[in-house]
């Protein structure tokens, strides 16, 4: 058979940019076959779609609706759901909830999807007339004393100039421009995929609206506003103006521009360490539509630069990005495998980005990104028993997925789930001129309009890389071009026509065969499947472990139990692939032998730890170098010995009973946790404060923070006194850090007990604070 090359990958990913000379074999600007036109065959991503349907029909559209009927002044149909939908961010979800119903009638055909939209659409119809302003939205303010108001108040406020703008607050709202976003994009799927044309005109009322409360700001206050989190506003703008024909729409999406973020990457600037990474991802997708309508080059070049940054170099194995929610340092992957990675709206929209650049320029690279991070972090954030959704999909070993309520949550997480479990097919066949592309190997049957066809895709694959492609229907023999996807790790890959080997052309990550095609003729794609090894940037020496496009998982046990105790599982060995086992090789099941520390593991998809806990991300040693590594072990557990000796007083912050039993007091505070370690913060204006025991003699205190704390200054008190001003930039990048502070014995002297307080700059944080610890110095006679 013919053999067909791969081409390595992530690293292909990251080249997307500059596709092979051969890529004129392909259609210059493919577009995807219409998801009406797809209809998914038994797999995985159909299990999903089924789950997300259940769930989308348990929801009751009333209850979404009930603060838009109440802003507009209208009797509510349904109580307001909780969560999210009790804050001021109420109202995203209607948005996310149409686009999810339209996009489940396209895919499945559904007609009670599609009576919902409609249903939904006249509600909004309604209460847009009601306001008489063009205004419809659900979102809330919190005034000043703590009463929450219908939102639109705020929007006269910055009209009038009175703008007071945070990364997430806006005037009192939360995020209120993105949860505009929300709604404006959910009509423009109304009537893109639901057939719903009453949606368009409500959409081009909600536009009017914002154009003339941004008509009344200049430049420099346009900016103040966009300092918070906007959402993809500008794609919308920039999609009504293609919905429209109407240019005045492009004007004002190319006028929502963050320019601190923005410009810098139109000069081939990474600026995004530090910076919250879906607020940045939608701008850029926001970017490609204003090229896509408008024709500005900068703006297609530049999403294509934040493209190739996100995924070549703040990508983890899964695709996803960010920790915290927060871009860090480029390829510095190593430093930050942690319990709060890889937030599903990220990857959501790094797709909607990635479809983008593949209508300007196909490539497969761009889908071998796609495919990795479908599988692997998109299949990942649903349980498809339950169809409920993550929020962050961590990556750190042994920390178990933590899943939404039905009804009591709605995150931005819960919205993006429900609109990525309903379109599963959405990217599988892409047509241009006299060609059909097959980009993702997902068991699918699809009418190809063009050429009057119906082509069934049947594959096992990512558990069997056989993939056979039939020409089910043609409207009549003809010679057009067929062109399969070869994975950038498929070395090996073989190709037959009906059961013959062929030789293909290559092009641009493609096998490409132009012939004469008739009804009933089979392609037939050869994937091997072999275990692979994958380093991770920031260290070598910190590995992945895949097969095709599946990163495999070993598993720690149930996500009911308590994780194992002990450092990360390690992999020792001089050929540490030679180590796996085939246990189920049909669903990717393998087990180590003599590789494991403490012990062999069972490893399997990473995507399917629904409900246990795993580990990802391995660090391998030689034999010598793990000889050398349980020497350090064994010295840090006497550190900790001797540590815990001299130990007064230990305080684990953000701990229920901990806080108790340290009478723990606190306003503006909060409990975080990362890495595994609890803690607490205070914001502005806040505290928290405890006691903790003392002893004669001189004490140290002991704070431990996250070393890349950045922009915090706080006060540290011991019975009301300061003992230190500590702020916190950078001071251990990559390891959390123990700060020491010396008591004065004057604090303690006589006294059972102290009280500890914790107190932010104005405009700061305190911590957060990863424990507290009062010890006695080392070196001093132990009481």
């Amino acid at each position: 058979m013919a053999m067909l090359a791969g081409q390595g990958g992530m690293a292909r990913a990251a080249a997307a940019a500059a596709p092979g000379t051969g890529a004129a074999l392909l259609p210059a600007h493919p577009r995807p076959l219409p998801l009406a036109d797809v209809r998914l065959l038994p797999s995985p991503f159909l299990d999903a779609v089924t789950a997300n349907h259940r769930y989308l029909l348990s929801l009751e559209p009333d209850r979404l609706l009930h603060n838009f009927r109440k802003g507009a002044g209208l009797a509510p149909k349904g109580a307001a759901y909780g969560g999210w939908e009790g804050d001021t961010i109420a109202g995203h979800t209607l948005g996310h909830y149409i686009s999810a119903l339209a996009l489940l009638h396209a895919q499945t055909g559904d007609a009670e999807a599609r009576r919902r939209v409609a249903y939904i659409v006249d509600e909004l119809a309604a209460c847009q007339r009601a306001r008489g302003s063009g205004y419809v939205a659900g979102l809330l303010r919190k005034r000043k004393d703590g009463t929450q108001v219908d939102g639109e108040e705020i929007f006269h406020e910055i009209a009038a100039g009175d703008i007071r703008s945070g990364g997430f607050d806006l005037n009192g709202a939360w995020s209120p421009l993105y949860n505009i976003h929300k709604t404006f994009a959910g009509l423009l799927d109304a009537q893109a995929l639901a057939g719903c044309d009453a949606a368009l005109p409500v959409a081009v009322a909600l536009g009017g609206y914002f154009q003339r409360v941004f008509a009344a700001l200049d430049d420099q206050q346009m900016q103040a506003v966009l300092a918070c989190e906007y959402g993809g506003l500008n794609e919308s703008y920039a999609e009504l103006a293609a919905r429209t024909g109407d240019a005045q729409w492009l004007r004002v999406a190319e006028r929502i521009r963050d320019a601190g973020v923005l410009v810098p990457l139109e000069q081939g600037e990474d600026v995004l360490p530090n910076k919250h990474a879906n607020t940045q991802i939608p701008k850029l997708i926001g970017y490609a539509r204003i090229y896509e309508v408008g024709g500005r080059e900068t703006a297609g070049r530049t999403a294509r630069f934040f493209w190739e940054r996100v995924t070549g170099h703040h990508s983890y194995v899964i695709g996803g990005n960010a920790d915290r929610e927060y871009f860090f340092a480029p390829d510095a992957i190593a430093q930050h495998v942690t319990e709060q990675t890889c937030e599903h709206c990220n990857s959501y929209n790094m797709l909607k980005l990635t479809r983008h650049l593949y209508g300007w320029q196909p490539d497969g690279a761009l889908f071998d990104y796609y495919e990795r991070t479908h599988f692997n972090h998109i299949l990942a954030a649903q349980d498809p028993a339950t169809g409920l959704f993550t929020y962050m999909t961590p990556l750190m070993s042994g920390i178990k997925r933590d899943w939404s309520s039905p009804t009591g949550d709605f995150w931005c997480c819960v919205g993006t789930g429900m609109e990525s479990h309903a379109k599963h097919g959405e990217s599988i066949f892409w047509e241009g001129k006299d060609a059909l592309i097959v980009n993702l190997y997902i068991p699918a049957r699809a009418t190809w309009r063009a050429r009057g066809a119906t082509v069934a895709l049947a594959t096992g694959y990512p558990f069997d890389g056989a993939v056979r492609l039939t020409l089910e229907r043609l409207a009549r023999p003809g010679a057009f071009t067929i062109a399969l996807r070869i994975p950038g790790w498929a070395e090996g890959a073989t190709l037959t026509v009906n059961g013959a080997p062929v030789e293909a052309a290559r092009s641009a990550g493609y096998a490409v065969l132009r012939r004469r095609w008739r009804a009933g003729d089979t392609i037939g794609l050869a994937l091997p499947l072999a275990l692979r090894l994958e380093p991770t940037p920031g260290d070598p020496d910190l590995v992945t472990v895949l097969r095709g496009p599946l990163v495999l998982a070993g598993d720690l046990g149930p996500a009911d139990q308590p994780a194992p105790p002990g450092a990360a599982p390690a992999l020792v060995g001089a050929d540490l692939l030679a180590g796996f086992t085939p246990v189920e090789p049909g669903r990717a099941r393998f087990r180590t032998a003599g590789l494991g520390r403490p012990a062999d593991l069972d490893f399997a998809p990473f995507y399917q730890a629904y409900n246990r806990r795993s580990a990802v991300y391995f660090k391998r040693f030689t034999d010598a170098a793990w000889g050398r590594e349980k020497i350090a072990i064994a010295a840090e557990q006497a550190r900790l010995a001797d540590l815990a000796a001299r130990s007064v007083d230990v305080m684990h912050l953000g701990e229920m009973q901990p806080e108790r039993d340290h009478q723990l007091s606190s306003d503006i505070s909060y409990p975080v946790v990362y890495r595994g370690r609890n803690g607490r913060d205070a914001r502005s204006g806040g505290y928290f404060a405890f006691r903790m025991k003392a002893a004669p003699g001189p004490l140290i205190l002991t704070a431990t923070y996250w070393g890349e704390e950045r922009n915090r200054a706080f006060d540290i008190l011991v019975d009301g006194t300061r003992i230190a001003t500590q702020t916190l930039d950078a001071q251990a990048p990559g390891r959390f850090v123990d700060i020491d502070y010396a008591v004065p014995e004057a604090l303690t002297r006589g006294k059972v007990s102290v009280l500890i307080r914790f107190q932010p700059h104005a405009a700061h944080t305190a911590g957060p604070v990863f424990g507290v610890r009062l010890a006695r110095p080392a070196g001093l006679p132990r009481a």
